[in-house]
């Protein structure tokens, strides 16, 4: 493959790695927080909620403090600093300082995330636009595994300082990766007052309102099924240990190849197609779960998480092809909507599961999982005009006004 199409695709999948490889570290290892800091369970959690909470609100800022530098270097720079505060959070003193570092990752995250998809949306258009971003929604999936997944055998095997220091490494290593293979895109054109001024209205515009939409119901789903299936398999009759939930994270895996393979078989597809594909996968995946058999349970979160990566991917894409003033900007509003989502998934389910276990948590995560549909029905009903100027402009859009796809 050539170099020139070959590296940007391989630094953007492992930007996708760098974003999220420290998200969720660590899920795993509440229990060894709380006794290393003489906190509970529910306090160490907020390692999680800190983070999450700080690239929610980060996010929203990513467009104006990433609007004027190169969109290359801001995710090199970005991926690089990650190292430090994981570093500074595996040897804090204190919990409140645990904290601190954890939230200045947050702060980062959205950084890399925004800028990436904004940088796609500049360097690569139409349906190659679902293709790249597909790949780079791969890189996340393999970041947010390995997060998991190195830091419970490091800790297991060492203790957990030193699994998140190993991550601070990975971190390191990955921003230089990227920094060395992404190349400069083209110089943004420069905007005019009008198009600065029609900005706000844009980021909030119907299509791209029903893409956050999208977001929230997605991570709400994703979060509400990881979170409480522990509690269901932690009971009778599956009475699963702590390792081995913590391998049932090996699902995600599934994304890895099932994504990049739709992005690119989609690319002359409507992204709507790809919501469809992932409602269906979410849905079939949810109803598995609520068999008494432990494999057909893990094949229903295989094929849910998969569905929610593959609307992941669809969603930032259309952002990424109809954000044409601000770009960065949409996309902070979307991981802010999306990690509110998550927020919202993490504890609501909470009430359905004391009234009625697992199958009630099962039957509010199928509604969010449909309700994409319904949301794209009407939002993402929008036709794919050039940007035209001059005397002609009037009768160009009367040709194209009929020619409106969803995308």
């Amino acid at each position: 493959m050539n170099p020139r199409v070959f590296c940007p695709r391989v630094a953007l999948f492992l930007s996708g790695c760098a974003a999220f490889i420290n998200l969720y570290a660590t899920q795993g290892l509440l229990n060894e927080l709380a006794a290393d800091f003489d906190v509970s369970a529910r306090q160490a959690s907020w390692s999680i909620t800190v983070t999450t909470l700080a690239v929610a609100l980060t996010a929203l800022f990513v467009g104006r403090l990433s609007a004027r530098a190169e969109q290359h270097r801001v995710i090199a720079l970005a991926a690089i600093l990650l190292a430090l505060p994981a570093l500074l959070a595996a040897w804090a003193g204190s919990f409140s300082e645990f904290l601190l570092w954890r939230s200045v990752q947050g702060m980062l995250i959205p950084v890399v995330f925004a800028t990436s998809i904004a940088y796609i949306g500049v360097r690569w258009k139409d349906g190659a636009v679902t293709e790249v971003t597909s790949v780079y929604v791969a890189g996340t999936v393999l970041g947010g595994f390995c997060g998991r997944f190195l830091t419970g055998w490091t800790t297991e095997l060492a203790d957990w300082r030193m699994a998140l220091a190993l991550l601070a490494g990975l971190s390191l290593i990955l921003g230089l990766a990227i920094a060395w293979l992404l190349p400069r895109n083209p110089p943004a054109p420069v905007q005019s007052s009008a198009d600065r001024k029609s900005m706000p209205s844009e980021r909030f515009s119907k299509p791209l309102l029903a893409a956050y939409a999208v977001g929230f119901c997605v991570l709400f789903a994703q979060i509400a099924m990881f979170t409480y299936v522990g509690l269901h398999l932690s009971h009778a009759p599956f009475s699963l240990s702590t390792g081995e939930l913590g391998a049932i994270y090996s699902v995600f895996l599934l994304a890895l190849v099932v994504v990049p393979v739709a992005g690119r078989l989609g690319k002359a597809r409507p992204r709507s197609d790809l919501i469809k594909v992932a409602a269906c996968l979410g849905v079939t995946g949810s109803l598995l779960t609520l068999t008494s058999s432990l494999w057909l349970i893990v094949l229903g979160l295989a094929l849910s998480s998969t569905g929610v990566f593959l609307a992941q991917a669809a969603a930032n894409a259309f952002i990424t092809a109809h954000a044409r003033q601000d770009k960065a900007g949409a996309v902070g509003l979307y991981l802010t909507s999306y990690y509110l989502g998550g927020s919202f998934g993490a504890f609501v389910p909470g009430t359905l599961w004391e009234l009625g276990g697992w199958p009630a948590c099962i039957a509010l995560i199928v509604m969010f999982q449909v309700l994409p549909l319904l949301v794209i029905r009407s939002g993402w009903k929008v036709s794919a005009l050039p940007v035209i100027a001059g005397p002609h402009a009037l009768n160009a859009l009367d040709s194209t006004s009929n020619k409106e796809k969803v995308r």
